[in-house]
């Protein structure tokens, strides 16, 4: 699989096949071992969140537009962020993102899978 320019996907995301994730977010899977890694592209619309998560693995999430949040801080468009395992948080984007997501392994839902 090749995606150029991948920061350009803001502009052309209808350029993909989404398929529903969880409310308010769209998938568009990269790869997936079973049980092991896995990377996708998510598309958050405004106000979409996702519940209290655990990572059993490391986590890295590159907003490539738009914005997110969690309990500790707030992501714009270029930033890079590596949850380690055993860290959790909730999620939310107010304006809407789209962000590049790499698991090493699952995640575990605390709350509200």
């Amino acid at each position: 699989m090749l995606i150029k320019d991948i920061f350009s996907l803001a502009s052309t995301p209808e350029s993909l096949a989404w398929e529903p994730f969880r409310e308010g977010i769209d998938i568009f899977p990269l790869y997936k071992v079973s049980g092991g890694c896995s990377a996708a592209l998510l598309r958050y619309a405004p106000g979409a969140t996702v519940p209290l998560h655990q990572h059993s693995g490391y986590e890295h999430i590159l907003v490539l537009s738009g914005e997110q949040a969690d309990e500790h801080q707030h992501y714009t468009q270029g930033t890079l962020l590596i949850s380690p395992p055993g860290t959790s948080h909730s999620i939310i984007s107010q304006q809407g993102c789209i962000v590049l997501a790499i698991w090493e392994k699952p995640i575990n839902f605390i709350s509200n899978p």
